[in-house]
């Protein structure tokens, strides 16, 4: 049997601090929403002719696909149960309007520039010809961009300097 803590035996519910769960679930929710865009264009070079989509393919395939759209309710529900713990103030602060403007133009890319081109990708599959390599070489650069575009707003989220 499990000992019961003083504070539930007095009567009393314990205080939790939330920001750090929330706070761990908005990043790993964050990341997740942009990864399969950040991560497919790679894994797809590697993918050989013919073949079946490896495991992770599939599951970033997923993340793309309908796993975004709940993906993204979690990630407005924890960025909500942020503002709430840290107070409306912080909508405030320029980093962070300079973060999620950053974040924002990310997934406007991921949406209608790199998700469109990795799902044409998937369903043409021949890495021999010409016209696949080059659209494969665009989708990888334009994930590059997204990924320094991650970059910016882990580095604005972790130093939150003074924009002005």
């Amino acid at each position: 049997m499990l000992p019961v803590p003083l504070a539930t035996r007095q009567g009393k519910v314990p205080d939790v601090n939330w920001f750090p769960i929330l706070l761990t679930a908005h990043v790993i929710l964050a990341i997740s929403l942009l990864a399969p865009s950040l991560v497919l264009p790679f894994l797809l070079r590697r993918q050989p002719e013919g073949g079946e989509p490896s495991t992770m393919i599939r599951l970033l395939a997923t993340l793309q696909g309908t796993g975004s759209l709940v993906i993204a309710a979690g990630l407005a529900l924890t960025g909500a149960g942020l503002v709430v713990s840290l107070g409306t103030e912080i909508l405030s602060q320029p980093w962070l309007l300079v973060a999620l403007t950053v974040y924002a133009l990310n997934l406007l890319v991921a949406a209608f520039i790199s998700r469109p081109s990795l799902r044409r990708l998937m369903r043409v599959r021949e890495p021999d010809s010409e016209g696949w390599r080059h659209q494969a070489r665009r989708v990888r650069w334009v994930a590059y961009g997204m990924a320094i575009a991650t970059g910016l707003i882990g580095f604005l989220m972790s130093t939150k300097p003074a924009l002005w």
